[in-house]
């Protein structure tokens, strides 16, 4: 099997293993108490703070580990909105953004606050100029958006909208849950949110730093761990795994992901050429180096992935588009693209460009027999 779904996960890398196979012998102790082996697993815990803040540009004292990707989001945005209460109630974000940012803005909404979705262009980049004047809105406490889009990998102008956000004294929560350890993290974030089974770490490690000087107030009732905006028992050997696969990525970053943009580059040239009917989705030359989303017409999504799984390839589809529902992705449609056929490519370190070969090799007549059982020629 060629497992090409890194953006839902990636493979966990062998330093995590060894890091977390050795944590879980000596760093297994509540490490709040005071005893020998308590204090072994709070050093442990603190050493992975410290490497995850390195790698992210933060300091230690400012970044806490939840239990998943998504509660970072979670905790990030409303944390941030409920510290901010008294400058207003008005959370800005993009149309493209992770469930979980848009999921914590309906709660938000439903308390009575306001969320404002600023438009993207073809390529799936926010509108950078309504971005900017939604934060310039009075009473905005929040502004939201990604570094990279997780479905067809478009990297976002977060530079340029932490200055905007910079100018009017709005805090700026960047997930970067698909680009942390593969690109520098952007300047100019508030609160930032990371995912470590993303980067090779054990899946529930989420990281949350919050920028000193950011006023946050956690939503849920305060806890004594992690910096009071995490509650719960800390899983000290994951948190200790996630920060040796981020680092052991990170060292390594500059060449790996040079040599995955080639290969998606390949993909995204290739396709057009070989498969008629095709789009090919998102930024190309603006875009996360491991991520291709490409769209067939007169082809159901599902019947795709299913026979390119039958030929060896582990594939996913940026749009969530069944029989069940008939609801196409809320990224490609706030895009304006193609939603049928959908196939997300996302390449893991060390994907082997003779695979990428065999998938183009095999994809034409998969594609060719879909059309055909539907009647499309």
């Amino acid at each position: 099997m060629a497992y090409f779904d890194a953006a839902s996960t990636e493979p966990l890398h062998p330093q995590a293993r060894e890091a977390l196979l050795a944590a879980i012998d000596v760093g297994w102790a509540d490490p709040a108490r005071l005893y020998g082996a308590a204090r072994r697993a709070h050093l442990l815990l603190e050493q992975a703070r410290a490497e995850v803040a390195e790698v992210l540009g933060a300091r230690p004292d400012e970044v806490a580990f939840t239990s998943s990707g998504t509660q970072a989001v979670h905790l990030g945005v409303l944390g941030t909105l409920h510290g901010r209460r008294r400058a207003g109630r008005h959370l800005v974000t993009s149309a493209v953004e992770h469930s979980s940012v848009l999921h914590a803005g309906g709660l938000h909404e439903r308390e009575g606050g306001t969320m404002e979705t600023v438009g993207v262009g073809l390529t799936g980049r926010v509108d950078l100029a309504a971005f900017a004047a939604a934060v310039a809105r009075p009473g905005t406490a929040l502004a939201c958006l990604q570094t990279a889009n997780h479905e067809v990998g478009t990297l976002q102008p977060v530079a340029e909208a932490a200055a905007a956000c910079a100018e009017h004294g709005v805090p700026l929560l960047v997930d970067a849950a698909q680009t942390a350890g593969r690109l520098p993290v952007p300047a100019g974030w508030s609160v930032l949110t990371a995912s470590a089974h993303k980067w090779g770490g054990p899946a529930g490690v989420g990281v949350l730093a919050v920028r000193k000087g950011t006023r946050f107030r956690s939503y849920l009732p305060e806890d004594e761990r992690e910096r009071r905006r995490v509650p719960g028992f800390e899983n000290v050997p994951a948190a200790v795994a996630a920060a040796a696969a981020l680092r052991a990525v990170s060292a390594e970053a500059e060449a790996e992901q040079a040599r995955l943009s080639a290969l998606v580059t390949r993909i995204r040239e290739t396709v057009p050429t070989i498969v008629p009917d095709v789009e090919v989705i998102g930024d190309p030359v603006d875009r996360a180096p491991h991520i291709v989303t490409f769209s067939c017409l007169y082809v159901d999504g599902e019947a795709l992935l299913t026979e390119l799984d039958k030929a060896g390839f582990a594939v996913s589809s940026g749009s969530s588009c069944t029989a069940s529902t008939l609801r196409p992705s809320h990224v490609l449609e706030a895009m304006g693209v193609l939603t049928h056929g959908n196939v997300r490519v996302s390449l893991p370190r060390g994907a082997d460009a003779a695979e990428v070969d065999r998938f183009l090799a095999v994809l034409p007549e998969l594609v060719r027999r879909i059309r055909q059982d539907a009647g499309v020629s």
